[in-house]
């Protein structure tokens, strides 16, 4: 290879993939002699990459985990595998992991040619996602968009319908995605109400980048998550749940974390408690934990267990 540059990347790709090339195989991927390759290899430890070399007869050269991360290489179809994998997690398929992942995905998808983003989409257009825990289906692209406004402190655009009323455009300087509970929120600034408000993703259509970019504003307390889940126990919820279940409490608490609060009875039975507008979100706990149970309240809980064992039993019948 003649251009310095591209046969350094192409030194790194090998390299990326651990394994340990001899030296003279690598050389003679790169079509250099071994005294560039060496040159090359102090190159690459220059830039911060870790090579490990032996010498000798059988030596060879081999990338090490460092302590930072420096810049990969990727292929086309390592870069789509990233961005669709990171849009499942986004999701919610890997629990903990969705407002990491929408971060990620934003950048990433900012990075990828038209062409990567068309073959992204066309994986999306035909694949069905799927929500952990029941909740509402999300559009990975909304994700997306709602977080390089944040990230690039520009304002947005959009349509939205909330629960009691009609469509309407909200235009807002958009502060944070949070994941709460089975659903995701965009906590904002709303330019039109001049207040911090939250807004359902699932509820949020066609957001639009304006290019307008804002100071960002400090939120009340500095943790948007803690703001929100402040709000939203404001909120009066269609039904107050209690189950006592026979098993510890740090099992119940460690599954339904924030979501519920579990008051310890006895050395091995507690009180769950959730404050929720859909039984379908305690009905998935009480199958999950598979311990024994007493509802205690609301009746509609029953009736709804109730159902849903009906609608198991035949199905494994």
């Amino acid at each position: 290879m003649a251009n310095t540059s591209a046969r350094m990347l192409r030194l790194l790709s090998l390299l990326q993939t651990h394994r340990y090339w001899p030296g003279s195989e690598l050389a003679g991927r790169l079509e250099v002699s071994p005294r560039t390759l060496r040159r090359d290899v102090d190159r690459l430890r220059e830039l911060g990459y870790p090579v490990d070399a032996s010498r000798g007869v059988a030596g060879g050269y081999q990338l090490q985990a460092g302590a930072a991360v420096p810049p990969l290489l990727l292929d086309d179809d390592e870069a789509v595998a990233i961005a669709v994998g990171l849009r499942t997690a986004a999701a919610g398929a890997v629990a903990g992991f969705e407002e990491t992942s929408v971060r990620a995905l934003a950048k990433v998808i900012q990075l990828l040619p038209p062409r990567l983003r068309r073959r992204i989409d066309a994986l999306r257009e035909v694949t069905a996602p799927g929500v952990l825990g029941g909740g509402p289906a999300l559009d990975a692209g909304v994700l997306t968009t709602i977080a390089m406004a944040c990230r690039g402190e520009e304002r947005l655009r959009f349509d939205y319908t909330p629960r009691e009323g009609e469509t309407a455009a909200r235009f807002v300087e958009p502060h944070r995605l949070v994941p709460l509970g089975r659903r995701w929120y965009l906590v904002a600034w709303d330019l039109d109400r001049g207040d911090w408000r939250s807004f359902r993703v699932d509820r949020l259509a066609s957001p639009v980048l304006t290019n307008a970019r804002f100071r960002p504003r400090e939120i009340p307390g500095g943790d948007p998550a803690a703001w929100l889940r402040s709000r939203m126990s404001q909120i009066p919820a269609r039904y107050d749940v209690s189950v006592v279940l026979q098993t510890t409490g740090p099992q119940v608490s460690g599954f339904v974390g924030h979501y519920g609060t579990v008051e310890e009875l006895t050395p091995g039975s507690c009180r769950l408690r959730m404050n929720t507008d859909d039984l379908g979100w305690p009905v998935m706990v009480l199958g999950v934990l598979a311990v024994p149970f007493t509802i205690e309240s609301p009746p509609e809980l029953r009736d709804r267990v109730r159902e849903t064992a009906d609608t198991l039993r035949r199905g494994a019948a």
